[in-house]
């Protein structure tokens, strides 16, 4: 490999430039000591956290192999793609009502489906709504204006908020015209 080099002049002290010979398909190693980081999976004694990131050790007196399961008290909803439960699973907040119905569903297919995550998405605006209904039932009126950030939404993006409050009043009414014209009885002249 034929390398001289050459200073460059200009503006302060001469840089040295590197001349290689275009012939050779080998790099030199460039200098990388002052990237921080740069380099760290090379050597782990480099490595900042290099004592701490040891595999532990298997602990003494384990008579298994995997955990005991969780047992299942609740219905608990898991891919398709998997035989079976993890040993350990979330059973806080089960699946009920139609949102419950629509998650059921959307198990049936694979992740890799879109139907899967479609329908997972409409059921959780479903259970938004199921959960207003359960509020009411219950005699507690929710605050709207300030669950829905609406004060922050006026204080920041007042026309946003205009927009959004005239698209959905245009809306609504729509919906009520058309449900009276249907309800509306029809006379023999039409």
């Amino acid at each position: 490999m034929d390398t001289s080099t050459t200073p460059s002049t200009g503006a302060g002290a001469p840089v040295y430039v590197e001349k290689t010979d275009p012939l050779e398909h080998q790099q030199r190693p460039r200098d990388t000591a002052h990237i921080q980081g740069w380099g760290a999976d090379a050597d782990p004694r480099d490595r900042p956290g290099y004592p701490m990131e040891r595999t532990p050790p298997c602990l003494p007196h384990v008579h298994w192999n995997s955990p005991v399961p969780q047992a299942r008290r609740v219905q608990v909803l898991h891919s398709i793609e998997r035989p079976g439960l993890t040993p350990v699973f979330g059973s806080t907040v089960p699946p009920a009502g139609l949102s419950g119905k629509m998650r059921e569903l959307a198990f049936h297919y694979s992740e890799n489906d879109l139907r899967h995550w479609l329908i997972l998405l409409a059921a959780d605006r479903v259970n938004v709504g199921e959960g207003l209904l359960s509020d009411l039932a219950h005699g507690h009126v929710p605050n709207l204006w300030a669950e829905m950030g609406l004060s922050a939404e006026w204080r920041y993006n007042r026309a946003g908020l205009l927009r959004k409050a005239a698209v959905t009043a245009a809306v609504a009414g729509a919906a009520l015209y058309l449900m009276r014209r249907r309800r509306a009885p029809r006379s023999w002249h039409d």
